[in-house]
């Protein structure tokens, strides 16, 4: 597992570096730091923006969590996100969601080498107060509507509910060029296995972001998450928590595309009953990487 990281991490780095080699250069001039939506600048925080009245936008997004406490495990999940504003205090996003599971000697798990179609998503955000000349606080709060056909941990069939609300504010700490974001998650599930009954369990989260653009094209930055897992969806049993923390990284690739990346380390957290860390609820490593254009 070490080896294939580190390929992994080799493999980000360059691709990075070949992104930034095509990227015109722009010289340094304060005038150039033209207004940005935040929403995608934090990586697995979201911000507040929700785009200008009007604008349409297709992206494919990857999130990929790696590691258990034992054997070789890779689960992604893409959404094919169609997003539109249709005024100026709400955005809409819906689309299919395709998993892809690399699953061997996994303890609790079945191996499985597999992509699936696995349902489909939409969310609905609300800009509760956008950024103003004297305001450099923005809040919008969001809700998204989830089914699966398939476990997002362990990709057995199943029926899967779940709505993941979320508080998501950032504020402007220098115009333009510095901004710290945070989201609090609450996220109930119901699932039912083949012939079996409802299981309910619930995810509570709580993010802080800073990001800060070093070109008027590039935002680089850090975020930290906490998570916290129950059994049922009013946090009726604790069954383990996690901190994340990694970097963040956003490129504006013209005026119509733009790409987002992050990389979450697990570095801290317990399973109920078994120790340090939680394997069980959460990988050891996740990744986040979304490109979009704009129509």
């Amino acid at each position: 597992m070490r080896a294939r990281g580190k390929a992994l991490a080799l493999g980000s780095a360059v691709a990075v570096a070949t992104l930034f080699a095509g990227i015109p250069a722009y010289a340094d001039n304060g005038n150039n730091f033209y207004e940005i939506e935040t929403k995608y600048i934090f990586g697995f925080t979201e911000g507040s923006g929700i785009g200008l009245e009007g604008e349409k936008e297709f992206s494919p997004e990857t999130v990929i969590n790696f590691g258990k406490r034992d054997g070789r495990y890779a689960v992604s999940e893409t959404k094919f996100e169609y997003e539109f504003t249709p005024n100026q205090y709400i955005q809409i996003e819906l689309g299919p969601l395709v998993s892809y599971y690399d699953i061997r000697n996994v303890t609790g798990l079945d191996d499985m080498n597999a992509v699936k179609w696995n349902g489909f998503f939409a969310e609905l955000r609300y800009l509760l107060f956008d950024r103003g000349t004297n305001q450099p606080l923005a809040v919008t709060l969001s809700a998204e509507p989830e089914w699966h056909a398939f476990d997002e941990t362990s990709g057995a069939h199943v029926v899967n509910y779940g709505l993941e609300m979320k508080v998501n504010a950032d504020l402007e700490l220098m115009a333009n060029r510095l901004y710290l974001g945070a989201n609090t998650l609450y996220e109930p599930e119901t699932t039912r296995a083949d012939l079996g009954g409802w299981d309910q369990e619930s995810t509570l989260g709580q993010s802080l972001a800073l990001a800060y653009r070093v070109r008027p094209d590039v935002t680089i930055g850090a975020e930290a998450w906490y998570l916290r897992h129950y059994d049922g969806i009013f946090f009726n049993s604790f069954t383990g928590d996690a901190v994340y923390v990694g970097p963040t990284l956003y490129v504006q690739l013209s005026n119509k595309a733009f790409m987002t990346a992050a990389w979450n380390t697990q570095i801290a957290g317990h399973e109920a009953g078994v120790g340090t860390l939680d394997l069980a609820d959460f990988s050891r490593h996740r990744a986040k990487v979304k490109f979009a254009f704009e129509f």
